[in-house]
C-alpha cells in the first residue's frame, strides 16, 4: 500500500501557528492531565491520546467525507497547541490514516515543539500483500520517520493484527505481513538501535493471535511494550455478544494486567455510538450524573483500569478536545458503584442490536460503489434515538412518520448507487473490517429492511 504524496493543498497549510487557542470559562480544565507511568521506559504519559485519524479537511468534516479536501492545518496546528498546552503528550497516527496524509500532518504540527516533549505512536500498517516483502514493509517504516519529522518513534505497533486477508487466514496474515519477511525481527533490531523505543500491537478480531503473541511473550521470544486493545463499557462483556468474532475487553484487558504490560485503549465511544444513546438510556445516565455527557461517561470508564496507558480520541473539533481534556484533568475514577451502573447500562444497549461499526473506513472503497460506513451509520443513528420503524407496530400514524423519516433520511445520508441493495456480497470488504462484521449480510438485511418500508 503506497501512500499518497503531500497534497499542495496540505503544503500551503504548512504555516507555523502563532496564536495558540485560549481557555475559557466553559472550557477550562479544573485540573492538571492525569498522567500514567509506562514502567518499560519512565515515560509519564498523558491519560488522553490523541488519535490522528480524523483530522479536519479544508471542506469540513474529516478526508472521510471529503476525501478530496486537503487536511486543514492551520486547525490540526491549534488543536495541538491547545492539547500540548494542557499536557496531552500522547499522539497515535498510521501510514493509513486520512487518506494516507496523517502522518504529514502530524509531523508539520508536532515538530513545531521540542522533540522530548511529546511522544509518537505510528504504525506499520502494511494490509495489503503488495506491501508484505521485507523491502515494502521496511520502506513504509522509513517514510513514517520522514512524514513525522523525527529520527525515532516512541511507539511502534504492528497494526491490527489477528484481522485476515481475503485470501488467507489470520495466521497466515500474521504470517504474511510479519514472520515470513523477517520484519519482526527486523523491527526488534530498530528498537535495540534506539529508532523505536516501545514495541507493541495493535489487536483485533481473532483471539488466537492474541494469546499467540502473549504466549510468544511469556516465553521470552518477543517482548511486547505495550498493547492496543479494543475497550468500552459495552465491548467490556458483549464484543463476543454482538459479533463472535470479537472478543471481550475484560478478557483482553486481564490478559495484559496479568503481565503487566501496559494497555493502549482504542474506540473507547465505539465510533461515536456510545456518544448519542436512547432518550430512555440517556435519561439514566443523566439520574445518575446530571452534568456528565454520554462521552464523558465513556471515558471515564475506559481510563478507570489503572493498567491502561493512555485513551485514545480521535477528535475532529476543538470542542471534542476541550470535553476530553476536561474529562481527565484529572480523571475522576469511577466508583464500584458506577462501574456496575455503566456494565447494567451496556446489558440494556447490547438489547438495540445496532451493527458493531466503528466507521473506521478501513472497508472502503468498495468496488461496486456502496458508502458502507454511512449505511450502517444511518441505520444505528435510528436505533440510538428510537426512531427506527417497528413494522406491525399498533400505531400506524406513528409508524407512518417514523417510515417516511427513515426513507427520506437514508437518501439524504446515502446516494441511491450507494446504498444497500448494490451490495453483490463479493466479500472484498470482508479482511478488512477490525470489527470482523459479516458485512454483506448485514447489507442484505438492512436492505430487506428498507424494501419492506417502500412497499408498507
Amino acid at each position: 500500500m503506497g501512500v499518497a504524496a503531500v497534497g499542495s493543498g496540505l503544503l500551503a497549510a504548512c504555516k507555523n501557528a502563532e496564536s495558540k487557542q485560549q481557555n475559557t470559562a466553559t472550557d477550562t480544565p479544573t485540573g492538571e492531565m492525569t498522567m500514567r507511568v509506562n514502567h518499560n521506559t519512565g515515560d509519564q504519559v498523558s491519560l488522553l491520546g490523541f488519535g490522528m485519524m480524523r483530522l479536519p479537511v479544508v471542506a469540513g468534516g474529516t478526508a472521510r467525507e471529503n476525501p478530496d479536501s486537503p487536511i486543514d492545518q492551520q486547525a490540526v496546528n491549534e488543536m495541538i497547541d491547545y492539547a500540548i498546552s494542557n499536557g496531552v503528550n500522547y499522539y497515535d497516527t498510521s501510514p493509513a490514516y486520512c487518506q494516507g496524509l496523517s502522518e504529514q500532518s502530524t509531523g508539520i504540527a508536532l515538530s513545531r515543539y521540542p522533540r522530548k516533549s511529546y511522544y509518537i505512536a505510528t504504525k506499520l500498517s502494511n494490509f495489503s500483500p503488495d506491501t508484505w516483502s521485507r523491502e515494502e514493509s521496511q520502506a513504509m517504516f522509513e517514510r513514517s520517520l520522514e512524514y513525522l519529522r523525527t529520527d525515532y518513534i516512541d511507539y511502534l505497533l504492528l497494526h491490527s493484527v489477528g484481522g485476515s486477508s481475503r485470501e488467507k487466514n489470520s495466521l497466515e496474515t500474521f504470517n504474511g505481513r510479519y514472520m515470513d519477511n523477517g520484519i519482526l525481527d527486523w523491527l526488534v533490531e530498530q528498537k535495540k538501535k534506539g529508532r523505536i523505543r516501545n514495541l507493541g500491537f495493535s489487536y483485533h478480531g481473532d483471539v488466537a493471535i492474541f494469546d499467540m503473541l502473549l504466549r510468544w511473550h511469556d516465553e521470552g521470544k518477543y517482548h511486547w511494550d505495550f498493547v492496543q486493545i479494543e475497550l468500552n463499557y459495552l465491548d467490556w462483556n458483549y464484543a463476543d455478544e454482538i459479533n463472535p468474532r470479537n472478543t471481550d475487553a475484560v478478557y483482553l484487558y486481564d490478559e495484559l494486567e496479568k503481565r503487566n504490560i501496559p494497555a493502549v485503549i482504542m474506540e473507547p465511544l465505539l465510533g461515536g455510538r456510545l456518544a448519542k444513546q436512547p432518550e430512555a438510556i440517556t435519561a439514566r445516565f443523566r439520574q445518575k450524573d446530571p452534568t456528565a455527557s454520554m462521552a464523558r461517561w465513556a471515558f471515564r470508564f475506559a481510563g478507570t483500569p489503572d493498567g491502561v496507558l493512555s485513551v485514545l480520541s480521535g477528535m475532529t473539533y476543538l470542542e471534542h478536545l476541550q470535553e476530553n481534556v476536561q474529562t481527565y484533568s484529572p480523571l475522576k475514577p469511577l466508583s464500584d458503584d458506577e462501574w456496575d451502573f455503566m456494565l447494567q447500562m451496556a446489558h440494556e444497549i447490547y438489547g438495540l442490536k445496532a451493527v458493531p461499526c466503528t466507521a473506521c473506513n478501513y472497508c472502503m472503497p468498495c468496488p461496486y460503489g456502496l458508502n458502507i460506513p454511512a449505511i450502517f451509520s444511518h441505520y444505528n443513528k435510528c436505533i440510538s434515538e428510537d426512531a427506527l420503524p417497528q413494522y406491525g407496530s399498533e400505531d400506524q400514524r406513528e409508524y407512518q412518520r417514523l417510515r417516511r423519516a427513515f426513507l427520506v433520511g437514508y437518501d439524504r445520508s446515502v446516494p441511491r448507487l450507494r446504498q444497500a441493495d448494490h451490495c453483490i456480497g463479493c466479500g472484498h470488504c470482508l479482511s478488512h473490517c477490525p470489527q470482523r462484521i459479516d458485512i454483506p449480510v448485514e447489507m442484505k438485511k438492512i436492505d430487506r429492511f428498507v424494501e419492506r418500508l417502500k412497499q408498507s
